[in-house]
């Protein structure tokens, strides 16, 4: 019987895996700038989590998601995106008693969600998300914003826009309710099942509708904007002015509404405005999400974070072009003539890994040509050939593969002369 991976997932191999560590390396180099720590939370929890944050009516909770009932006939749920179990930890670990707030983390890990798969969409993909809990100051959620943009400028990305909206307050957000069911319920026939389910519970679902997203309906709700009240409003300018003050470019989309239930008034995404992408062009999302930790029994805590698709960011770098410089694999590889050469070989291998030289050799008994095509697709910097000779005069000829040279070299003094090579 034969395997494959399954549907929805993929194999990263060595040969793209260095690219995913080259983004890795970023995210980690920018959050540590902008002072966010790295939390690690389960890939399950418990499902009702997810029910209570994200939101009962939404695509995610009703389609997406993979449940189970383990052994103690509890319903746990893979993790379907990164917020809730972040705040769960924040409360559970009474992280509001911090001395420094807000807290300012990150995450990165495999998340899970049951969809179509398309380019860069899978049912297990990678997220990369930050969360800073704790502060209602507009001037972090400008910071957060940043620290995406800034991600995305160091990984060399050009053609992207950052699209803005505010979701208001509890009270501006009742307002529109009100006003949407009022549209859509004489015509709410000719929407698909799944908005007619929310035109009750939850309205502004119906406006992230992917079945009926071209309906005229859609075109003429009422906006959210123009039910926006004064707080609401003074807080989004302040946000507006701050991202304004650090000279990032925004266009504003009163049709933005995200797709899951715990955002509040800041939203926002970054979209790929490449001719090659595709035609889902989003790369990042996220918003403030105020009641949050209050949700799930902990007290005020006011948030905001985002998400990315590492593997959307991928997908982009290639749609414009881009690609990171892979460096050489090896500084040294050790070519062996015969089995004494061999065994000093191994030998010599150990010695400069602990040295802290990348260090590799044959293993596979092949002649001298073929072990210096194998150096030569490491691009290793410097090749070590053994033979009998070497062995019984406990030296070693060293090739400096960029510079052409070879020299033979005393066992004693191998380490140090590598190593002045390398400089």
């Amino acid at each position: 019987m034969s395997f494959k991976v399954p549907r929805g997932t993929q194999d990263i191999l060595p040969s793209e895996s260095w690219k995913w560590q080259q983004v890795e390396s970023i995210l980690r180099e920018v959050c540590e700038i902008y002072r966010y720590k790295e939390i690690r939370t389960p890939i399950f929890e418990q499902t009702e989590l997810f029910q209570r944050t994200v939101g009962d009516t939404t695509d995610i909770v009703t389609k997406e998601m993979y449940t189970f009932m383990d052994r103690g006939n509890r319903s746990m749920t893979l993790r379907p995106e990164g917020t809730a179990p972040v705040v769960r930890s924040f409360v559970e670990n009474k992280m509001f008693g911090y001395p420094d707030q807000p807290v300012k983390l990150y995450y990165q890990g495999p998340m899970f969600r049951y969809e179509r798969q398309q380019a860069g969409r899978y049912r297990q993909f990678v997220q990369f998300g930050v969360e800073a809990i704790g502060s209602a100051d507009p001037a972090i959620d400008a910071e957060v914003i940043s620290l995406a943009m800034e991600v995305y400028k160091r990984a060399g990305l050009k053609d992207i826009k950052l699209v803005l909206n505010s979701l208001g307050d509890a009270e501006s957000r009742n307002a529109h309710r009100e006003a949407l069911v009022a549209h859509f319920t004489p015509s709410i026939g000719e929407l698909c099942k799944d908005c007619q389910s929310r035109l009750e519970k939850n309205p502004l679902r119906i406006l992230d509708c992917k079945v009926d997203r071209e309906h005229p309906l859609m075109a003429t709700a009422p906006s959210l904007t123009d039910y926006l009240n004064e707080e609401s409003k003074v807080y989004f300018d302040q946000v507006k002015n701050y991202l304004a003050a650090i000279d990032i470019v925004y266009e504003l989309d009163p049709n933005l509404v995200r797709g899951l239930d715990y955002y509040n008034h800041t939203a926002f995404e970054i979209m790929s405005t490449s001719d090659g992408f595709g035609a889902i062009t989003t790369l990042c999302g996220g918003g403030r999400y105020n009641g949050l930790a209050e949700e799930i029994g902990g007290p005020s805590a006011p948030g905001i974070g985002y998400a990315m698709s590492i593997e959307r960011l991928l997908l982009a770098l290639e749609a414009e072009g881009k690609s990171f410089k892979q460096g050489p694999e090896l500084d040294v590889y050790i070519v062996t003539l015969d089995e004494a050469a061999h065994r000093k070989g191994f030998n010599v291998l150990n010695e400069l890994r602990s040295a802290g030289v990348r260090a590799d050799m044959d293993y596979m008994d092949r002649k001298m040509k073929a072990q210096m095509k194998s150096a030569d697709r490491f691009n290793a910097k410097i090749v070590i050939i053994i033979g009998e000779d070497e062995v019984n005069e406990q030296v070693v000829q060293l090739k400096n593969m960029t510079e052409g040279t070879q020299e033979k070299v005393e066992d004693a003094n191998l380490i140090a002369k590598i190593k002045e090579q390398m400089e």
